[in-house]
Order: structure tokens, then C-alpha cells, then sequence
């Protein structure tokens, strides 16, 4: 994602003419509303769960796992455990985030049988401290699954399955540079602009990116509630930006959360407007939410749930107005549940990042809900 200054321009008095048009509603969510008002309301197992292969390295035992979500390619994922652990531990789903690269899903956040991958080290220098966060939650005592979801990694959509608006106005099948869909660069651009195709069609099925993506992310929990690895109680999700996005939209509507993180994800809606929306992903943008609320209602639709969530105050992808806003409003939600302390927010400065310091934040908080 990246920011951008393209806004309504001279349609800016819409957003006035919206407070009549679409009078927003009163933020008072329910997991149930939360889950109709962004679709795909099922929970479903995993179809045909099996093992594909498993290694030791670097102080993790991994498994890649896999499944069907009963449409598209298989989704795969990894399963990390501290190295030598015997029985079950608290189980977490580690989500990996947007960044504007759908080629790798969970191998930007973590390492599999073969160590990083080519051309996520940038990456994890410049977002996440230079390290595999979900090996970090793993070495601190947790079960972790990491899964790819709808349109990244294992779930992305071929090269050559992709169109593109070509300058004339025509709609052309698209590939990568010199046709090589290994160039991750080339992919991911022709990827950010499929991202708005993906949309339309999830519209016209009665469907969102946002639903499409909360419902295989519950799938995946079901997967990791039902390892005998894995202790009896709730899971906790964590995730930076966009997989901020998918730890709130789980948080919402799966009732085996019982510990979420959301980092650099978090703002009211309204804040965004006039020059941070066009950054953003259709997952960020419930179609219908406006009418029930706003995106901290939201992802505090499950309070007293505990919550942590990580404000970069520097965050360019967020006015900071924005921030203090959301905070505001979900601290009032938990202390409407009579659970202040389940809600910690916390301001720091700097860019859009989890860096060590913040990741090992979530680490704790996952800890203290989780084992007690």
C-alpha cells in the first residue's frame, strides 16, 4: 500500500451530502452484525487437511500444511512450534499483511523448510525489524499457523489469469515483464491493479474482499483449534497492515479469539477522507459497515475480547486525527462491556512498521490472555 493524494477533488462536499444520503449508524456492533455486515457468514472445517512436509531449523519445529477453502488452488500454510516442545501450547495465527506483494503470503512473515525466500529481505527490513515475526511468536511458547489467503502465496491468481486496463481503454489479458511470473516486481504491480477487478466480481457475487478474506482465515482457526498440538481455550491472530486488517476482521467474527493484535491498521473511516483512501485494500472497506458503523466499531464488535492496538503516530497511511479517534471509540466500547483493561492502545512514534520492540508488545499481551 502507499499513499496518495488522490481524493473527491471538487466532489468533496459528497462526503456532506453522505450524512443524509447514507446516515452512518450508531457503532453498537455484535459478532452477528459484524459477520452479516461483512459477508461469508460460515464457518466451515477445512477440506482435506493433510501434511506436506516437515523440517527443523533455527530453533522451530514447522510442518506446510494444507487444505481446500472448496474453491481455487489449495491453500497452504505453516505450522511452527519451539524446537523439541512436547504437548500442547496456546495456538496463535500469525497474518501475513498486504505490502503491495501478492507473490509470497506467509513467507514474509516467516521462514519455512528452506530459510527466507528470495525478495522478502527488503521488505522485512524496512516493516519488520529484518526478522520472520511469526518465529518470534513461535520461540515464545505458541503453536503458530501461518496461512495464505484469498489472492496471496499458494491463493494468488496466475499471471496469465490476470487482465489489465491497457492504456486505449481495453481490457487485455496481462503477464508480468518479458512474460516471466517469477519477476516479483512485475507481479505485483499487475497484482495491486487485479485487486480492484477482485473486488467488482466479489460484488457481483454478494460477496467482499473483506468477507472472502475473514471466512478462510476462520477456516484456518479451525484447522489449528483441532491440532492435538494445540491447548484447549481461545486463540489469539496478530498481523501488521493489511494482516492488521485480517486480525480485526477475525476478531469480529470468530468466537475462538480470545487475544488479538492490530498493527498499523486502525483509523475511522471518515478520518481518511479527503487523502488516505486510495491506498488502502478492499478488505479495509466492509461495504456495508458504514451503515452499521465505523472500523474500530467494528473490530470492538466482540468486546470485551482483549484487544492491543498499535498506533504509528507517524503512520502516513493514517491521519493521526484518525487514530485518536478509533482509540477513543474502543476504549468507550470496552468500558461499555465493563472490560477496560481488556483494551490497551498504544501510541509510538514513527513510520508504518512492527518492529522488534512492538512485535515483542504483542508477544506479551498474546502471552498474558493466552497462558495466564
Amino acid at each position: 500500500m502507499t499513499d496518495s493524494d488522490a481524493g473527491l477533488g471538487a466532489f468533496g462536499d459528497l462526503a456532506e451530502a453522505a450524512a443524509v444520503l447514507a446516515p452512518p449508524g450508531d457503532g453498537r456492533l455484535d459478532m452477528a452484525a459484524a459477520r452479516r455486515i461483512i459477508g461469508a457468514d460460515r464457518d466451515e472445517a477445512p477440506i482435506a487437511p493433510r501434511v506436506e512436509r516437515r523440517w527443523s531449523r533455527d530453533g522451530i519445529d514447522g510442518e506446510e500444511v494444507s487444505w481446500s477453502a472448496g474453491y481455487g488452488p489449495r491453500t497452504h500454510a505453516w505450522l511452527l512450534r519451539p524446537s523439541g516442545a512436547r504437548g500442547p501450547l496456546p495456538g496463535v495465527l500469525a497474518l501475513h499483511g498486504h505490502d503491495a506483494f501478492k507473490y509470497h503470503g506467509k513467507e514474509k512473515i516467516a521462514d519455512g523448510p528452506d530459510g527466507e525466500v528470495p525478495g522478502v529481505a527488503g521488505l522485512r527490513r524496512e516493516f519488520y525489524g529484518g526478522r520472520p515475526f511469526a518465529d518470534a511468536v513461535a520461540r515464545a511458547g505458541f503453536t503458530v499457523l501461518v496461512p495464505d489467503v484469498f489472492l496471496w502465496g499458494s491463493r494468488r491468481f496466475p499471471a496469465e489469469h490476470m487482465i489489465d486496463p491497457a492504456p486505449d481503454g481495453e481490457w487485455i489479458a496481462a503477464e508480468p515483464a518479458d512474460g516471466d511470473p517469477a519477476d516479483l516486481r512485475s507481479y505485483n504491480r499487475l497484482a495491486a491493479r487485479h485487486e480492484h477487478v477482485v473486488a467488482k466480481h466479489c460484488a457481483v457475487l454478494g460477496l467482499s474482499l473483506a468477507g472472502v478474506a475473514a471466512y478462510e482465515d476462520r477456516i484456518a482457526a479451525a484447522y489449528l483449534l483441532a491440532r492435538p498440538d494445540v491447548g484447549d481455550g481461545p486463540i489469539g491472530c496478530v498481523g501488521f497492515s493489511g494482516g492488521g486488517c485480517r486480525s480485526a476482521l477475525l476478531q469480529a467474527t470468530s468466537p475462538h479469539v480470545g487475544a488479538a493484535v492490530v498493527t498499523g491498521m486502525m483509523s475511522t473511516h471518515g478520518a481518511l477522507l479527503d487523502r488516505h483512501v486510495a491506498g488502502h485494500t478492499w478488505m479495509f472497506f466492509p461495504p456495508d459497515l458504514r451503515r452499521a458503523g465505523d472500523w474500530p466499531d467494528l473490530a470492538a464488535a466482540r468486546a470485551p475480547s482483549p484487544l492491543l492496538v498499535q498506533y504509528l503516530r507517524d503512520d502516513r497511511l493514517f491521519p493521526l486525527a484518525g487514530m485518536e479517534a478509533a482509540h477513543r471509540r474502543l476504549a468507550g466500547h470496552y468500558r461499555r462491556a465493563g472490560a477496560a483493561e481488556a483494551y490497551v492502545g498504544e501510541f509510538v512514534p514513527g513510520p508504518h512498521r512492527f518492529d522488534r520492540a512492538l512485535q515483542e508488545s504483542a508477544i506479551d499481551h498474546l502471552r498474558r490472555w493466552l497462558t495466564g
